[in-house]
């Protein structure tokens, strides 16, 4: 018997496909894969900045609906359609997120959906 639970806010963007924004199992809670969409208009951040900070409200707002924050993810994958990004990510992570830091893994990719240049999802413990 499956005890999982989906997590949906409308502040953050809908599905883009058949998954749920995030799934709550026991103490964690798995977010699903978040890019640049600003959650009210649908419509994708310009440039990798404004994309970065909407990616993290976007994370933000959907750990909140699951009970977190921000400080209550222990993992998280960031993809990137070129590493170059890197340290933009490093700047807008220092001001999210404080010690002890989650894990982390970045990788480039060849492409994301919608065109967008980030993607990041994560695992979050509530316990």
């Amino acid at each position: 018997m499956s005890t999982n639970q989906a997590i949906d806010t409308n502040r953050a963007p809908e599905a883009i496909g058949p998954y749920s924004q995030a799934i709550s199992a026991g103490n964690f809670v798995f977010l699903s894969g978040q890019i640049g969409i600003d959650p009210k208009t649908q419509e994708l951040s310009e440039g990798i900045d404004a994309q970065l900070e909407q990616v993290f409200d976007n994370l933000e707002a959907v750990a909140k609906a699951a009970g977190g924050d921000l400080a209550s993810i222990v993992k998280i994958n960031i993809y990137l359609t070129t590493l170059d990004y890197f340290l933009h990510v490093n700047d807008v992570m220092e001001k999210r997120f404080s010690k002890p830091f989650p894990a982390r893994a970045t990788l480039g990719v060849s492409s994301l959906p919608r065109g967008a240049m980030i993607e990041v999802d994560a695992i979050m413990n509530l316990s």
